[in-house]
């Protein structure tokens, strides 16, 4: 018999349950072959998206809670859907808390005090927001009793803040995300105020981080990137109403990448500025108005992603702030004109239709 007929004669025999295959009367054991497999583990990284606003204020004594009493609306409903969307699904949603929440204190010597209650904070909430900046000049609007009654209020609706505190380490702080297997760090200072009310935090006292000068800021980023591996960093800065850079707003960010920032986000100026890159960091210098004030004003979303492979995608999303409702205008020649007007205060970048920022 030829050895291929023997080979099918053999597999015949073993198709037949109970029979036993013998070679010269002694049964053929045929041992199953034994296979340890591993299957491989596949970690799948994904982009991480980051949102970030400029000033917003659910105060009850100024313009957006007031105009939505009169209509009897939430001042969530005054965001248009998409930007609300943007929001919603960012891994990390960041807003400027430009008040206090409070039900206690009294009014510092100000010209303009700010003061939500406490039940407001479920608007963060609503919107997916993650943390709040609170390294500005109207956190301490209604003095001490009334900002330690605030960060009560936001770790009750684990709102996280930044830069502000109890004290200085709590100010200096930053606050971390990891995600994928990358951390992400927030820190946040204040050079706002040319009359200083707003207090600076000290070893025992409660208040603001300061940056008028870089140091303390400069150690609250190298803390941060030592425990990172992307930094961001929020400043309260420049002049009110005016679309020009104050000089030390372009030196001290510098000093800040330096130090290892990796994103520079700014805010009070209640209008927008410019943009520019500097050692390939991105440095978007004030976002202005969000949802603030009943002023027309023309604002946008920033959306940053981080991909996977660690490139950083910057892209404005254009809106305006009109009669106390913020309206995208992504896709619109209102929204082009945005982007165009925020090239106009920028150095080196341009702006494409999408609102991706280059430079």
């Amino acid at each position: 018999m030829k050895p291929k007929i023997i080979l099918i004669v053999l597999a015949m025999l073993l198709t037949f349950s109970g029979c036993t295959l013998e070679i010269n009367g002694s049964p053929l054991l045929l041992e199953e072959p034994q296979f340890e497999y591993d299957p491989p583990k596949i970690y799948l990284q994904r982009d991480i998206t980051m949102t970030f606003t400029g000033d917003v204020s659910f105060a009850d004594n100024w313009h957006i809670m007031e105009y939505a009493a009169r209509k009897n609306l939430s001042p969530v409903s005054l965001i248009s859907e998409d930007l609300k969307y943007e929001m919603a699904n960012a891994d990390i949603a960041h807003m400027n808390n430009e008040f206090c929440f409070s039900t206690k204190g009294k009014p510092v010597n100000k010209a303009y005090n700010f003061r939500a209650a406490p039940e407001n904070v479920k608007y963060y909430n609503d919107l997916g927001i993650d943390f709040v900046t609170l390294a500005n000049n109207h956190c301490f609007d209604y003095g001490p009793e009334a900002f330690l009654e605030m960060l009560d209020v936001l770790n009750g609706a684990e709102i996280k803040y930044v830069g502000a505190g109890r004290n200085l380490a709590e100010a200096a702080a930053p606050i971390y995300y990891t995600i994928d297997k990358k951390t992400i760090a927030f820190v946040a200072g204040s050079r706002a105020e040319k009359t200083i009310k707003t207090p600076e935090a000290t070893d025992k006292d409660p208040g603001v981080l300061y940056c008028y000068d870089t140091d303390k800021l400069v150690a609250a980023i190298k803390e941060a990137k030592s425990k990172a591996d992307f930094v961001v960093v929020l400043v309260h800065w420049g002049t009110e109403d005016s679309h020009k850079l104050e000089p030390e707003q372009k030196t001290s960010a510098r000093v800040y990448v330096d130090a290892g920032a990796d994103l520079i986000v700014g805010g009070h100026a209640h209008c927008l500025q410019g943009i520019e890159y500097y050692k390939n960091v991105p440095i978007i210098y004030n976002l202005g108005n969000f949802l603030f004030s009943n002023n027309n004003v023309d604002t946008a979303l920033l959306k940053v992603t981080l991909s996977h492979d660690g490139k950083l995608t910057v892209q404005l999303i254009p809106a305006v702030q009109k009669d106390c409702n913020v309206l995208s205008l992504a896709g619109t020649p209102d929204g082009r004109k945005v982007l165009d007007d925020i090239e106009s205060y920028s150095e080196g970048i341009t702006i494409d239709d999408n609102g991706i920022v280059t430079g």
